[in-house]
Parts: C-alpha cells; sequence; structure tokens
C-alpha cells in the first residue's frame, strides 16, 4: 500500500467536510488540494467575514488565529473559533499559528479548539490532526445516533494544549473498544475506520486485546 493511499484509508469512511481559514492565498490552496486529494470536501475562507459567510457550516475547522485585518495578532482567530463554536457547537477546529505560541494555544484551547499546531506545521502533522478530529467527530454522530450524550474530554491546560487532541482520541478508542468486548471488527465499523489502522490506534495507546 502506497503512503498515500494508507493516509487515505484511516479517514473516517464518512469523511465529514472541511473548512479552511488561511489568509495566505498560496497556502491556503496548498491546503485545500492536499486535503481534498485525502478525500475531505474543502471549503474556504481568507478571513473571518467570508468564513461565517459559508453555509452550510463545515464540522472540521483548519484556522490560522492571524487574520486580516489584525494579522499580526491572535484576535480574529479566536472571535472565529468564538463564533464557529455559537453557530455550531459541535465543530472541531483546529487552530494553526506561529506567535507567542504557548499562550496562543492555552487561550484557543479555553475558547474551545480541539487541537493546535505550531508554525511551520508539516502537511503530515496537519493531516493527522484532521484525521484525529475527523474520527471524534465521527464517533460523537454515532452516539447520537445512538441516543447517548456526546463524548466530553477533560485535559488539564497546564498539561498543554497538545494533550488535547491524544486525550480525546484515545478515550474514544477505549470505549469504544469496551462496548464491544474487544471486538476489532465491530469497533472499526463504529470508528469507521478499517482494521489496520485500528490496530494502530490499540498500538499507540497500549491497549491490549484480551484472548480468549
Amino acid at each position: 500500500m502506497s503512503r498515500r493511499s494508507a493516509l487515505q484509508s484511516s479517514i473516517p469512511r464518512s469523511a465529514p467536510s472541511l473548512l479552511i481559514v488561511e489568509d495566505d492565498e498560496a497556502l491556503a490552496n496548498y491546503l485545500t488540494y492536499a486535503m481534498t486529494e485525502d478525500g475531505y470536501q474543502v471549503v474556504c475562507a481568507l478571513d473571518r467575514s467570508q468564513a461565517l459567510k459559508i453555509s452550510p457550516q463545515p464540522l472540521l475547522a483548519l484556522v490560522d488565529l492571524g487574520l486580516p485585518p489584525a494579522a499580526n495578532r491572535i484576535t480574529e482567530g479566536l472571535f472565529l473559533i468564538d463564533a464557529l463554536l455559537t453557530n455550531q457547537p459541535h465543530c472541531k477546529i483546529i487552530v494553526i499559528t506561529g506567535q507567542d505560541e504557548e499562550s496562543a494555544a492555552l487561550e484557543a484551547v479555553r475558547r474551545g479548539a480541539f487541537d493546535f499546531l505550531s508554525k511551520p506545521a508539516s502537511m503530515n502533522d496537519i493531516k493527522t490532526a484532521v484525521k484525529r478530529a475527523s474520527l471524534f467527530l465521527h464517533h460523537e454522530e454515532h452516539l447520537s445516533e445512538s441516543g447517548e450524550e456526546r463524548l466530553h474530554i477533560t485535559v488539564k491546560l497546564s498539561d498543554g494544549p497538545k494533550n488535547t487532541g491524544d486525550a480525546a482520541e484515545e478515550k474514544i478508542v477505549r470505549g469504544v473498544m469496551a462496548e464491544v468486548n474487544g471486538n476489532v471488527t465491530e469497533a472499526a465499523n463504529r470508528l469507521g475506520l478499517v482494521r489496520e489502522n485500528l490496530y494502530y490506534y490499540l498500538k499507540k495507546y497500549g491497549i491490549q486485546l484480551h484472548k480468549a
């Protein structure tokens, strides 16, 4: 299996649409191309105003915090996080910034961002973050369809913003594996993954398969 095929196969089969908000038009086009190649339906905006005009609002968003007319500050990006979550509380927002990274990340997480990447972020890191958010969203939808409450993740901000996504990912995988009594095939179906990629998550978080 090629590297590109492996990346695509790890995306939940019903990948949602993705909003990219990036004021650098060349970078926005590159991100749009790369994420479209991975199977996402991408819509792009160059600033907060454009982003909020998009309807319906995607449930995944990749947001550069430094947006015009204040591209040297994080205020526009933070305002956008607030607005996106007001419009769609289940939206999973991944923020990217190169400005005062730690304080920016903590503030974004406090506002409800799902994950955080520092510039310059590699395309692999961006794809991994979006894939993780998509996985979380897919499981939330499964819980909703089952009449269960959405999954809540509790993470200490003092542990660092990057732990937020990992905590969410691990809780989802452990929870589903417990629900299906360790049945890998059923767990993969519920998560929208192929079995090979579920084994990756099991290994990543040290989740043991109990043999009968």
